[in-house]
């Protein structure tokens, strides 16, 4: 019992030295994240006897941040008022997957690369081109999202974008399909057409 209070007044310890925003006075402190605000309800006293009252926390659900301010890096933030629906997305997912699915099909037949394979199971699509890679692209229900893994640039979440009607990288706001006929056209030696 006495261990597991001295670990959790060491994490708050750490936590505390390290959190983002501390106020003047030492008796409290705040804690920042992009979506959470805790605060503690008391002052933890790191003599205190270890039958006191445990440490309770007050959570807010607003952000404090302002994630589209322009000196933050990373992402752009997600407007979640243009989430897809889960039947849309499956809808445009589904659809964006079997054109690339025929397209590399008939891509395929017409070039020679030693072991160029095309397999679609699972909501995954995988094309394996032998010695220059694998990619695979496939389905994130939850986030709504295609994720994409590249031989040559590596992982990608694209994001549906309505103004562009097409599966937008947030981090670069590249095109999936752009993207895709840039890397093969580079593998392959020669343009490629996807869209």
């Amino acid at each position: 019992m006495a261990s597991k209070l001295q670990l959790c007044v060491r994490r708050l310890s750490t936590l505390r030295k390290h959190c983002c925003f501390t106020s003047s006075s030492s008796s409290s402190f705040l804690v920042r994240s992009r979506s959470l605000l805790i605060q503690p309800s008391r002052t933890i006293n790191h003599h205190s006897s270890i039958h006191s009252p445990p440490l309770s926390r007050t959570f807010y659900s607003s952000p404090l941040l302002n994630i589209n301010s322009t000196d933050t890096e990373g992402p752009a933030a997600i407007d979640y008022h243009s989430l897809l629906q889960e039947d849309e997305f499956h809808s445009l997912a589904d659809s964006t997957i079997h054109d690339l699915q025929e397209k590399l099909e008939e891509y395929g037949d017409n070039v020679q690369i030693d072991g160029f394979d095309i397999d679609y199971g699972n909501e995954v699509l995988t094309l394996k081109l032998g010695d220059l890679g694998t990619y695979v692209l496939n389905k994130q229900s939850p986030n709504r999202q295609l994720w994409l893994s590249s031989p040559v640039s590596g992982p990608s979440r694209f994001d549906w974008d309505r103004n562009a009607q097409a599966w937008v990288y947030r981090r670069t706001k590249a095109n999936l399909l752009k993207v895709l006929e840039s890397e093969m056209g580079q593998l392959f030696g020669e343009p490629i057409k996807l869209a």
